[in-house]
């Protein structure tokens, strides 16, 4: 596997873009990109918690009927 390779910059849009070559591909569809000095540093974004899917959520704009809280049937143990 190589750890180096000359790559081109290229414009789309209004935007620098990198192609990434097939060895360095990264897993999934999203990734996080950072400066450190003259280095950027693009590597995978962690998986999404459960709580930051849900709190992303637009709450919902609708009436639910009520339900009626029956209570349980007796159990003999």
């Amino acid at each position: 596997m190589a750890t180096e390779r000359h790559v081109k910059l290229f414009k789309n849009g209004r935007n620098q873009a990198v192609r990434i070559p097939r060895e360095f591909e990264l897993p999934g569809e999203d990734a996080v990109m950072r400066k450190e000095g003259d280095r950027l540093v693009i590597e995978p974004a962690p998986p999404r918690s459960l709580l930051s899917v849900l709190a992303a959520l637009k709450p919902l704009d609708e009436e639910f009927p009520p339900i009626r809280d029956v209570p349980p049937d007796s159990v003999e143990i």
